[in-house]
């Protein structure tokens, strides 16, 4: 995929959501990757913003949410690929339903005391929030 990635230089869009309650933060650890994250993924043809992250709450973490915001919009070029991430946050949500066969677990985690491997990209979501220090645009 890199040789490709190298000519085609492709332009890729996701979403990632912060879902926070009561001072903790959903996360999610795929079967493919060995690190936890904000549940997420990547917006489909003719998918809005908003249908992408909360299909991605539904599919990834079982959740359905309330009210989202937009929290911030993030890059990272990797692989000769430029990524854009748009993340939401959410405070109102339902868990219930059941996660995709991509997902090897999902848990609430302390703000203060995220597990060991946390993604760096949704580290500093979440130490933004938890700072109270939004940053809207810059690095994933």
């Amino acid at each position: 995929m890199r040789v490709y990635w190298f000519f085609a230089r492709p332009v890729t869009l996701g979403v990632r959501v912060l879902m926070i309650r009561d001072g903790h933060v959903l996360l999610v650890r795929h079967t493919y990757q060995d690190a936890w994250y904000l549940p997420g993924g990547g917006v489909k043809r003719g998918e809005t913003l908003e249908q992408a992250v909360r299909r991605e709450a539904w599919e990834e973490a079982g959740a359905r949410l309330a009210e989202i915001s937009l929290w911030g919009a993030y890059s990272q070029y990797f692989d000769y690929k430029s990524d854009h991430v748009m993340c939401f946050i959410c405070t109102d949500f339902q868990l219930g339903g059941e996660s995709d066969f991509e997902i090897e677990r999902c848990g609430l985690f302390p703000l203060d005391r995220l597990p060991a491997g946390t993604n760096p990209g949704s580290r500093r979501r979440i130490e933004e929030y938890r700072r109270g220090r939004r940053r809207e645009f810059g690095p994933w």
